[in-house]
């Protein structure tokens, strides 16, 4: 039997989702631990996304194979008894065997969050980056639109990334004042490792004033990742949903996104 669940969690104590060296706290260690007592043989995670260290999981999407028969509201509801507070599930559901979560994701959606005033906040400390000089929103959805489409993102991959190419489509790129924050929202077939905190960085320049909003273009089209200045804190990024075929049944669940409202 092939299961799929949603995954929600707090990445500022994790050093990311993936099982590294023993000792080392991820998610994926975690939630394996968890779903393995369920289960009662050992449980290996295929996620949709691979977050790093200190991005959280507002969407994330993971599946695994298993002989044990249990209802979804089982695993809903033993996995979150032995998984710790800052990592939750939300739902369970049994999909066909050709249900991938990484490969059958049409599309994947991010969400980063910027703090926008001149006092550090001790509540948004982990949730969201800081930027104490005030960001021109409208400039950077401006200049967000240059990114738009398919193109060569090499200026927005990190030198580690170990994607086979850089070409990627982003769907949708918004950029909206929301109070006291910024709000970034991305959409695309798919991400290079630092993609979004490198096109945030980017877009923050340019917010502040010290860009002009058509270097966004000029950054993309130079396909040099010196070229696109700083990479924005990981505090701010959180997977917010994945998209897939909707014949594999997964739930239509929109999750809770903190925003800067109210």
């Amino acid at each position: 039997m092939r299961v799929a669940l949603g995954v929600q969690y707090d990445g500022s104590a994790f050093r990311g989702w993936q099982t590294q060296q023993a000792g080392v706290r991820t998610v994926q260690s975690c939630l394996e631990q968890a779903l393995t007592q369920v289960a009662h043989h050992p449980v290996r995670l295929i996620c949709a996304g691979r977050t790093d260290a200190g991005v959280h999981g507002a969407g994330q999407v993971v599946h695994f194979d298993t002989t044990a028969v249990r209802s979804t509201r089982a695993w809903v509801l033993g996995g979150n008894a032995n998984l710790p507070e800052d990592v939750s599930l939300i739902w369970a559901c049994e999909t066909p065997d050709d249900f991938h979560a990484r490969f059958s994701a049409l599309a994947r959606r991010y969400r980063y969050l910027i703090f926008n005033h001149a006092c550090r906040s001790a509540l948004w400390r982990q949730r969201a980056t800081w930027c104490y000089q005030p960001l021109d929103a409208a400039r950077m959805q401006e200049a967000g639109q240059w990114l738009a489409g398919e193109h060569d993102f090499s200026s927005f991959r990190a030198a580690e990334c170990q994607a086979r190419h850089p070409i990627r489509e982003i769907r949708e790129l918004t950029v909206q004042r929301r109070g006291d924050g910024v709000v970034l929202d991305i959409e695309a077939n798919a991400f290079l490792h630092h993609m979004v905190r490198n096109i945030a960085g980017v877009l923050m320049a340019i917010g502040m004033g010290d860009r002009p909003t058509e270097w966004a273009r000029e950054v993309l089209e130079r396909r040099d990742r010196t070229q696109a200045g700083v990479t924005a804190a990981a505090a701010g990024l959180y997977l917010a949903k994945v998209r897939y075929p909707e014949r594999f049944g997964l739930p239509e669940t929109t999750p809770v996104m903190p925003d800067f409202s109210g």
